[in-house]
């Protein structure tokens, strides 16, 4: 049997990052599981946590076995100066850093099969003169090319799955409208509907999409793009076979009518969604990064600095994003298989 190697980075080492790893190797596993950490770090909140945990050296030239509760592969990344737990220090900025670029390059080999990332502080590393606007952009400089991606957060072990997009991330509100072209609106929706058939076995996927303004623009009383950009992009990709709706206005799009009808829904901003699926789903939610050259899913939180080294600390989201992340590569084997 072909057990696949899911690397695991460890996030930001005074967050909670550390914890909720220790947490979720005291489950039976049926993929292997490696982190990249400090093991002295690890082992500290592990006996804070009062968890067991052995940590076992990683060598790729073995067979890959599930991982027994308990136990870690780990692939060591040294601490630049000593971790308090909930206190920053731009020092350790260059280990984050370090995880990071050995996960890319693990993955770019094919060493893993995919990414799960816990969370990083995205101040703290730019604090430290380390340009970070977060994990796949980091990640898409790093494998070398300036790869096109797409953040998706996704629910899919809840009663209601939801499954959103966002055509434009980590950017100012004042920058979201001039962003957002014709160009850029088309690639999202094209690698969303490539990405549900490859990762998510939806071969026929409807997709819901955002208007910008109030009310998708009121017929261009509120605003141009729906009129300019936004709807003439969606007729051009209808002609081609895809089936969507909208655009649709922000505060009726997620409502049970719409949800039922379609698998996923392309959001036009960071705060257009992510309010409603946090406050729908907050630790059971996912998120996937789409466009990469290999998986990468992640937790939906921040690195919770004033609970880091508690018993507080829920692992949900990181359970959910390794499940996910292990689904995604089974189905990625069977599209890959059918083509």
């Amino acid at each position: 049997m072909n057990i696949p190697r899911i690397v695991i980075t460890s996030g930001e080492p005074a967050g909670i990052g550390p914890d909720i790893v220790a947490t979720i190797a005291q489950y039976n596993w049926p993929v292997e599981l490696i982190v990249i950490a400090d093991p002295e770090l690890l082992k500290a909140r592990a006996k804070n946590l009062q968890l067991p945990l052995e940590l076992l050296p990683f060598n790729s030239d073995e067979l890959a076995k599930p991982t027994m509760a308990g136990q870690i592969k780990i692939i060591p990344c040294y601490l630049r100066a000593p971790c308090i737990a909930g206190q920053l220090t731009t020092v350790n900025a260059g280990y984050v850093q370090q995880m990071l670029s050995l996960a890319t390059s693990l993955a770019l080999q094919k060493t893993s099969a995919a990414l799960v990332t816990a969370p990083v502080h995205k101040g703290i590393m730019n604090d430290a003169g380390i340009v970070f606007s977060g994990h796949t952009d980091f990640f898409a400089q790093a494998a070398g090319h300036n790869y096109a991606t797409l953040m998706l957060f996704t629910t899919p072990f809840t009663q209601q799955v939801l499954r959103v997009a966002l055509t434009t991330v980590h950017i100012p509100l004042a920058q979201v409208a001039t962003t957002i072209t014709k160009t850029r609106l088309q690639h999202s929706v094209t690698l969303l509907h490539s990405s549900l058939q490859r990762y998510f076995n939806i071969h026929q996927a409807k997709i819901a999409v955002c208007g910008l303004n109030p009310h998708a623009g009121e017929s261009g009383y509120l605003g141009q793009e729906e009129l300019e950009i936004i709807i003439p992009s969606l007729d051009e990709l209808r002609l081609t076979g895809l089936q969507l709706i909208g655009p649709l206005a922000a505060d009726t799009i997620f409502t049970p009518k719409i949800l039922s009808k379609v698998d996923a829904i392309l959001a036009m901003y960071h705060d257009q969604a992510l309010p409603v699926i946090k406050t729908i789903s907050f630790g059971q939610a996912v998120n996937v990064s789409l466009g990469l050259p290999f998986i990468r899913t992640s937790v939906d939180h921040g690195t919770a600095l004033d609970i880091a080294g508690s018993k507080n600390a829920d692992a949900s989201s990181l359970q959910h994003a390794i499940t996910l992340a292990h689904s995604m590569i089974l189905a990625n084997q069977r599209h890959r298989g059918t083509n």
